[in-house]
């Protein structure tokens, strides 16, 4: 977990309801391709837990700034060659993804 910090950032909340058997896959992927690539790309992780037993996998992604500035900074991940080389090994996609921002509370 990162340690509070006092500069502004904003945090994505990312939910995904995997498909079945693919849950061992894709989060072995997701440690070994994923999360690098989004380190590399300026983000930090601030958490990533799955649920085995129901094939969920929930993670936080945040950047430093504004949302304007996370928009910038993911517009610039997704339009990537990098990231476009990470997607076609990517194991079954998830059945379905709820993505948000967060506010922390406390």
């Amino acid at each position: 977990m990162r340690p509070p910090s006092t500069e502004p950032r904003v945090v994505q909340l990312r939910r995904y309801q995997l498909a079945p058997g693919s849950y061992a896959e894709f989060t072995q992927w997701w440690a070994e391709r994923m999360r690098p690539l989004r380190l590399a790309a300026g983000f930090a992780i601030d958490f990533a837990y799955g649920l085995p037993e129901s094939e969920e996998f929930v993670w936080a992604v945040s950047a430093a700034g504004d949302r304007t500035d996370f928009l910038a900074l993911e517009a610039a991940y997704l339009a990537s060659e990098a990231r476009a080389e990470v997607m076609l090994t990517q194991p079954e996609r998830a059945l379905s993804m709820r993505v948000g921002f967060v506010d922390q509370v406390g």
